[in-house]
């Protein structure tokens, strides 16, 4: 993990949250290769989860709602973890995070700890000039309850039947006690969240489905099938509405199978709860069934700082003369790299810009241009930020308008014509 984390803020993938000032626990920005990867895992998500379905819809609600959706959600009730504190520094964890509470022990000779109490995870802030309880309010800690309040404005503006789902992608935030593990536990965050609205009774059915479609996503992107696994939470795991809850599982290095993403059937839980405190009808009337209900709710939700730390740990290699970063070409950063072979001629040069605007054009922001320094370290350079190919512009290129293409994973090259280039690659890209 300390090597990923090093390759991240050397090539500008991940910067620690505020560090001209010491760092703010539990924040991170993205660099300009972290934005781009990111952008990468939300349009693959989108297209697979709303575009390429006919039954998804999207949404993107604020990020601050009336206090009483929390309220009718539970999180100002039960949104909470166990706190603990140190009595000799006053140094505060997760009563349940025994390891932690172990390795903090050891620096001090007599450790003596408060009672256990329950701390709210949600943000509190205030809404207008005075900070009282009337204007409280909260950052969301989840992208769902912004769907559920709309539940009824998409049904009755849009040609949605059930079964349907309602797809976002935002902001949330969570004061957690502890932080760590690079992006896995964070206070801010985002979140690619779909909520899929069904018939009750069928469920069970849905749920199933979209277990494994969320599973073969991860797989599709590059996941190797050894480090992840579908993983069906006792009851004693869940929370007290679910009718079952799956969890897609990374084996991570810092605590081998652990949470990635999880599938949730909710119930009626949600719409329901947010119809008693609004006092709103809720209800869907399914006109092909002549009957009205409240729907039940599959749930598939991830954060994509996780999904981002899950798609870089797995596609992490050292080998004996690189580092080399083999993510999928769909999410790589870079998904092409053109260079004059040599810096200083002229006419490489000047052919390299042309063919790299070329594909650019075709290719959007998805192609990089480099003539810094010797061939050898721009390969070695494109290799640890995961760009799948080189293509080198080189003298035989002046003679017969070829050029050479190399190979990420495999560092083999072929000659590939200019005028075949964006074929090569849109097919490559497919």
């Amino acid at each position: 993990m300390d090597k990923l984390v090093a390759l991240c803020k050397r090539r500008g993938f991940i910067f620690p949250g505020s560090e001209l000032y010491g760092g703010l626990n539990g924040t991170w920005d993205l660099g300009p290769l972290g934005v781009l990867l990111a952008q990468n895992i939300k349009h693959e998500w989108w297209k697979s989860v709303v575009l390429k379905r006919e039954d998804v819809v999207g949404l993107d609600s604020s990020i601050l709602h009336h206090p009483k959706v929390w309220e009718a959600s539970g999180h100002v009730a039960s949104f909470t973890d166990p706190l603990i504190e140190c009595k000799v520094c006053h140094e505060r964890f997760r009563a349940d995070h025994k390891d932690q509470i172990a390795k903090h022990e050891k620096a001090h000779p007599n450790p003596a700890w408060t009672d256990i109490k329950s701390f709210n995870l949600m943000f509190k802030t205030f809404l207008g000039p005075i900070d009282d309880e009337k204007n409280k309010t909260y950052l969301r800690p989840e992208t769902a309850q912004g769907i559920f309040i709309n539940f009824k404005n998409v049904v009755e503006t849009s040609r949605v039947k059930i079964p349907f789902g309602i797809a976002q992608i935002g902001k949330g935030f969570r004061n957690e006690i502890t932080t760590g593990n690079f992006l896995f536990r964070v206070r801010e965050f985002e979140m690619m969240e779909l909520e899929f609205f069904v018939k009750p009774g069928t469920d069970k059915k849905w749920h199933d489905l979209w277990k494994q479609e969320r599973y073969n996503w991860w797989l599709r992107l590059g996941i190797r099938k050894e480090n992840i696994k579908l993983v069906d939470l006792p009851r004693e795991d869940i929370a007290h509405y679910s009718k079952g809850t799956t969890e897609v599982w990374y084996n991570w290095p810092f605590m081998s199978f652990g949470e990635l993403e999880g599938i949730a059937n909710r119930g009626d839980y949600d719409l329901s709860q947010q119809a008693k405190y609004s006092g709103r009808d809720l209800s869907y009337f399914d006109q092909k069934d002549n009957e009205r209900y409240i729907p039940y709710v599959i749930e598939p939700s991830v954060g994509i700082g996780r999904a981002m730390l899950a798609f870089l740990i797995d596609a992490y290699y050292e080998e004996e003369k690189r580092v080399v970063l083999r993510l999928h070409p769909k999410l790589s950063p870079i998904k092409i790299a053109v260079f004059p072979l040599l810096g200083n001629k002229n006419e490489l040069i000047t052919k390299a810009k042309d063919l790299y605007k070329t594909l650019k054009t075709s290719f959007e922001g998805e192609v990089a241009f480099d003539d810094r320094g010797n061939i050898g370290k721009r390969y070695l350079y494109q290799d640890e930020i995961g760009t799948p190919w080189c293509v080198t512009v080189d003298f035989d290129t002046l003679k017969d308008n070829t050029v050479t293409v190399r190979d990420r994973n495999s560092t083999k090259q072929e000659r590939v014509a200019i005028g075949d280039m964006l074929t090569f690659f849109t097919r490559l890209l497919q």
